[in-house]
């Protein structure tokens, strides 16, 4: 069995949060979703959880850290090209997220920043094998 990922966040308003992550091409499964949280599907090995404030809080005795002022983790996403990780940091802004970081190009490595309307802080990157550094 392939090992899949189930990043959950918290969120304050999840019809606005459904929006944004739909804005950027991926699809909610209705069957892990209601009022409570949605399931974003990315891929098929990884889905983002989407629970609203009071439910997240269910799931842990710590305080929800506020995405907006504290950075609890940064989430990153591969794209198959330098054009696909412009493609999707754009559609993130575009959709209500704003910029983090200016993007940064490593020759072999380019990537670009996001935070989403939560404050959740997402990378979109892209390897380029070849141009790796060698040993």
């Amino acid at each position: 069995m392939t090992t899949q990922i189930f990043v959950n966040l918290p969120v304050r308003d999840l019809d606005r949060s459904k929006a944004f992550f739909a804005a950027l091409g991926y699809a909610n499964n209705p069957q892990f979703t209601d009022e409570n949280a949605a399931c974003i599907v990315i891929s098929d090995t990884i889905y983002v959880m989407l629970l609203v404030e009071p439910f997240f809080q269910g799931f842990t005795r710590k305080t929800i850290c506020d995405a907006r002022t504290h950075t609890e983790a940064i989430l990153c996403l591969s794209a198959e090209s330098r054009a696909g990780v412009d493609a999707l940091a754009d559609k993130a802004i575009a959709a209500g997220g704003s910029e983090t970081l200016e993007a940064k190009d490593y020759g072999f490595m380019y990537q670009r920043s996001f935070q989403d309307p939560d404050g959740h802080q997402w990378e979109v990157v892209h390897m380029d094998d070849a141009a790796m550094p060698k040993d």
